[in-house]
């Protein structure tokens, strides 16, 4: 049985963090795989608040580099809800980089990623569905609902 429905600012995370040489290449650029790796934790955190138990990344919608991200920028991960099935998950992830010293901020990226609950045997979980709070978060549902059927058609 489904556990009542969760509203999407339930489980919403926003995580924070200066680039450090470590994360770069020579020139300064940070690496596309760092931002991945922090869109990923970002958005299973979100999928682990709202099912309350494990998950796997299942899939990864593309992700466009709009513009680069350099070492000392603060970079901040904003991820969401977007859509619930049955044991899946989809997770938007926003990705925007500041300039410390200028206040400058740009929005570098996006990213879906979609999760898998499991339970403690490692099969997949039901979830609580997600209850929106208004005509947004709606429409906002009814786009994840038509990305996760393209998803389904393709594979």
């Amino acid at each position: 049985m489904r556990e009542r429905a969760k509203r999407m600012r339930d489980s919403r995370v926003t995580i924070s963090q200066v680039m450090l040489p470590s994360d770069a290449n020579p020139q300064g650029n940070v690496h596309g795989g760092i931002i991945m790796k922090l869109v990923d934790e970002a958005a299973a955190i979100v999928a682990v608040r709202h099912s309350r138990c494990n998950v796997v990344t299942v899939a990864v919608d593309s992700m466009t580099f709009l513009s680069p991200i350099y070492v000392g920028n603060l970079v901040t991960f904003t991820a969401s809800l977007s859509y619930v099935g049955r044991t899946s998950m989809e997770v938007e992830v926003l990705v925007q980089a500041e300039d410390p010293m200028t206040g400058e901020k740009t929005h570098t990226n996006s990213a879906y990623v979609v999760y898998v609950a499991l339970d403690e045997s490692g099969q997949p979980h039901e979830v609580p569905p997600l209850l929106p709070e208004s005509d947004e978060e709606r429409e906002r549902m009814a786009r994840g609902k038509e990305r996760q059927a393209e998803r389904l058609a393709r594979s």
